[in-house]
């Protein structure tokens, strides 16, 4: 925790002089995604709010949104943890998924299509990937997913799945081997992003389904065995 801490002291220089509980929210939010509290962290109120330099009503708030996001869990007598997903929870993360990033590709307009974002998220895997860093190539995976889904140019759909991803990232962090799960869809990413380059929304909405039909079954795979694996120890 004390590393933790540390790192996100670093964090408090974001805040201003006009600190906000979203602000807050939006550091937490991200220290989440990114692993700095595992699922299953009890979050003190006292060592995160001295870390920041914020009030205890400030940081409450902030708990607030980010249990209303689904990423944090409070407990009666115990405090605020960060979430740990069930097996249904990922189910519905997938199912929201397909609902959401199919359709943006249907509903895509005349082509060119404005993929300048994606195809830096496969550039930016591939590259990690070659480095030996899964766990950047799962940040990658996401950043590719949610270009895609900013190509329907709507800020509510943006927010939707900007927590919808982040649920994701705490699916991840159960996963002890992040290649396994993240490697098959490097070469899968570039095929989405080819056949938009090429205008084909048609294929693009093809290889869309089956990839996330694919990658719900090996996350599930993954976390039922490692969940079962915790359950048992």
């Amino acid at each position: 925790m004390a590393e933790q801490l540390a790192g996100l002291a670093d964090d408090r220089a974001l805040l201003g002089r006009t600190s906000t509980a979203e602000r807050v929210s939006d550091i937490l939010r991200s220290r989440v995604a990114d692993g700095y509290f595992p699922p299953g962290t009890r979050l003190s109120e006292d060592s995160i709010g001295g870390a920041l330099g914020v009030s205890r009503n400030t940081l409450r708030e902030a708990f607030r949104l980010l249990t209303h996001e689904r990423l944090l869990v409070h407990e009666l007598n115990r405090g605020v943890f960060v979430r740990v997903l069930t097996v249904e929870d990922v189910e519905d993360i997938y199912r929201t998924r397909s609902l959401v990033e199919c359709a943006v590709v249907r509903g895509l307009g005349e082509p060119p299509y404005a993929v300048r974002g994606m195809a830096d998220a496969v550039a930016e895997g591939e590259t990690a990937a070659a480095e030996d860093d899964w766990k950047t190539v799962g940040t990658a995976n996401i950043h590719f997913h949610r270009e895609l889904v900013a190509l329907a140019r709507s800020e509510r759909t943006d927010e939707l799945m900007r927590s919808v991803f982040a649920e994701l990232r705490l699916a991840f962090h159960l996963v002890d081997e992040p290649r396994r799960l993240h490697e098959p869809y490097l070469s899968r990413n570039r095929q989405i992003l080819r056949a938009l380059q090429a205008g084909d929304r048609r294929a693009a909405e093809s290889l869309l389904e089956t990839y996330l039909a694919d990658s719900l079954e090996r996350v599930v795979e993954v976390y039922r065995r490692r969940v079962g694996e915790e359950s048992a120890s």
